[in-house]
């Protein structure tokens, strides 16, 4: 019995989930209400639990807390692996994240997911996502880490695909379980290159190990740290394997709030902040690139998207863009900064969207139309007055996104600019990162309050259903208003100050950086400091390009002075690259998919019409040739020559010896005498 609650705690953090998935997944269909309150109640106790985690680490305050346990799993005397978890401020903050998010996806899916027909089945699947994504916050090596992050590959191939019946939903699981395994690929051989030079799997180790420079450096070290990261870009939907994130959005959008906008896809950002001491100069650097090019690119394609799921699809890659970047350049505790916030606003925005969803599918059921998309931001508008609190909760966490002060966006992508503004202003070379970052920064807040203004704003676009849009029920509106006020500054500067545009807080003081940076970097704490002197020009810059963003927005879908039509048309194929999305999927398709296929069908033919008919089969014909040749030389030479001839001779004696063998005593004696004369005369002879 573990009695310490730092350690129990979490183990019922990560095992209730499982618990309520295999009671509901063989169970589920027999209980009252498919056993929905099975998962509810196990996942709401998790969140208590990390709660009074959560609790006690404000009450300790201290940065340098750290509590650990693990078991011998495999020990083959030279090869060996442990099974742990690790607590520390960082895990306690995740779990938080975790459960909070997951309960009110629980809570929310009650109402929305109301009269499905694989019920039972969705709320187990949700069980096990939960399960998987706490195993990887609470993993103390790599390989339980790997473990649950391949777990959570298979959770989120369930959830995607809940709709299979649907093509589109079918077709979107399969893209991302298959484009997350190529990131996994580069995963696992990062991992094999740290255990094969460190002879260790748990983290603490390999970090001793880098920090000596003794069993792995140089180039190894930059290889093994850019596989570890190609997790990460599959994970958290990173260029060039973002494109499964979008098409994710098939998925029910509860589904969408927890693991597209703050479990799943954070995964990769968590793990990239929990190994930052692997990550060389080099590595930091393509690191921070793929973060920046992330960013700009899925804002740039936010901005001319009409499924309101897929504009926060396109807002959340861009998001981890940012995360990315972050981290690149050197600034991971900002990353996780934005992690926390971006949990809170983005899955809020994702339920809000839902709710708006939810009520359109009921005005569009009550006037028996089948056809209109009820995603489509050009089918919805005034819908303010109707949905209230969805509105407002909205709009409340779009301020958060756009980075506005006063509320907790601001807070921590003013973190990451600046971050990344101190880090151009000592490496000159790099100014595109900056670049990319208040580029986004400013679209971002286009894009967001565009969809505010289109959903919420202005005339109804279908008079015929705007009788029938309603608020949600409060058991969804209760998530939105809980996720909303969490999207405010206060929550996260306490117990500091109460200086809206300064992060310090209990954030700051305990999620604190390392100097366990790797040789030839700067250290954390100088990346920190650096970054705290460019930290007033960045906020400056933050907010002036949030305001150029939320300027366009509101001439363009609320005053509409300036015809977003007419600015459009300007710019052209521009235009059409971002509302085809770059053509990555088209480009895909036609650069590596199809020649794939035509090599696949290629090896197909050689194998079959070649190697099968004539070498293998050809091999068959002779040894069929080589078996009739031998058996007719065994049946006609050795059976019916030797075999049968000695048979035959064995007869004919036989049969001469019987004429012998009379059975008469006289007989014998006449042969005896004939032989003993015959005897006699040879040896007279």
């Amino acid at each position: 019995m573990i009695e310490n609650p730092m350690i129990s705690f979490p183990l019922l953090i990560l095992f209730l989930p499982l618990l309520s998935f295999l009671i509901l997944i063989f169970f589920g269909k027999r209980l009252p209400r498919q056993g929905d309150w099975v998962a509810v109640g196990s996942i709401v106790f998790t969140f208590l639990l990390a709660v009074y985690l959560f609790v006690q680490m404000l009450m300790n305050y201290n940065p340098d807390f750290s509590n650990s346990a693990s078991i011998s799993w495999i020990d083959l005397g030279a090869f060996k692996i442990n099974l742990g978890i690790l607590i520390d401020n960082l895990t306690i903050v995740m779990l938080l994240i975790v459960t909070l998010v997951s309960s009110c996806t629980h809570i929310f899916s009650l109402e929305y997911m109301k009269g499905d027909i694989r019920y039972n089945r969705y709320y187990a699947y949700l069980g096990l996502f939960t399960f998987s994504m706490n195993g990887i916050v609470l993993a103390d090596n790599l390989i339980s880490m790997y473990m649950s992050w391949e777990l959570v590959g298979v959770s989120s191939y369930l959830l995607i695909g809940h709709w299979f019946e649907k093509d589109s939903a079918a077709n979107a699981s399969k893209k991302a379980f298959l484009t997350n395994r190529v990131g996994d690929i580069g995963f696992f051989i990062g991992i094999m290159l740290l255990y094969s030079a460190v002879g260790a799997f748990a983290f603490s180790p390999i970090f001793e190990s880098i920090s000596t420079g003794e069993s792995i450096a140089g180039a190894t070290l930059t290889i093994a740290g850019l596989g570890i990261f190609m997790g990460a870009v599959g994970k958290s939907s990173q260029f060039p394997l973002h494109i499964w994130l979008p098409d994710a959005m098939e998925g029910p959008t509860p589904v969408s709030a927890l693991m597209h906008a703050a479990t799943m896809v954070a995964a990769g950002v968590y793990m990239c902040v929990r190994l930052f001491p692997i990550f060389t100069p080099g590595a930091l650097t393509v690191i921070a690139y793929v973060g920046g090019i992330t960013a700009i690119l899925a804002a740039i394609t936010a901005i001319t998207q009409n499924d309101i799921k897929k504009v926060l699809a396109y807002s959340t890659v861009s998001q981890l863009g940012f995360m990315v970047l972050a981290v690149g350049t050197g600034v991971y505790t900002a990353a996780f900064f934005h992690l926390l916030t971006h949990a809170m606003f983005k899955a809020n925005l994702f339920y809000c969207s839902g709710s708006v969803i939810h009520s359109m599918h009921h005005a569009l059921h009550e006037a028996h139309d089948h056809d209109t998309d009820p995603q489509d931001m050009r089918n919805m508008g005034g819908f303010k007055e109707k949905m209230p609190v969805t509105y407002y909760s909205m709009l409340i966490s779009t301020l958060a996104i756009a980075g506005v002060p006063l509320f907790s966006g601001f807070l921590s992508k003013d973190a990451i600019l600046a971050g990344t503004l101190a880090f151009a202003q000592h490496h000159p070379e790099h100014f595109l990162l900056p670049l990319f970052g208040f580029s986004a920064a400013a679209i971002t807040a286009f894009y967001m309050f565009r969809l505010i203004f289109m959903t919420f704003h202005g005339k109804p676009n279908m008079k015929s259903i705007f009788k029938d849009i309603h608020e949600s029920p409060n058991v969804m509106t209760g998530p939105i208003v809980l996720l909303g006020t969490l999207s405010f500054f206060i929550f996260y500067t306490l117990p500091s100050n109460f200086n809206p545009i300064k992060d310090k807080g209990w954030f700051t003081d305990l999620i604190v950086p390392r100097n366990s940076s790797v040789p030839g970097s700067l250290t954390a704490n100088e990346i920190a400091e650096y970054a705290h002197h460019a930290h007033y020009l960045a906020m400056g810059l933050s907010i002036a390009v949030a305001s150029v963003g939320i300027l366009l927005a509101v001439l363009m879908y609320f005053t509409k002075t300036l015809s977003a039509k007419n600015i459009s048309a300007r710019f052209g194929f521009l235009y059409d690259w971002s509302l085809n999305k770059f053509y990555f999927d088209e480009n895909y398709n036609r650069f590596l998919y199809q020649p794939f296929m035509r090599l696949a069908n290629t090896v197909s033919w050689i194998d079959w019409e070649f190697y099968d008919k004539y070498f293998i089969n050809g091999f068959g014909r002779l040894t069929k040739l080589f078996s009739n040749a031998s058996g007719k030389f065994d049946y006609d030479g050795i059976d019916q020559g030797l075999v049968d001839g000695f048979g035959r001779v064995s007869g004919i004696a036989g049969k001469f010896l019987r004429n012998i063998q009379t059975g008469r005593l006289q007989n014998y004696l006449l042969f005896v005498v004939a032989g003993i004369l015959v005897i006699i005369i040879a040896q007279a002879f």
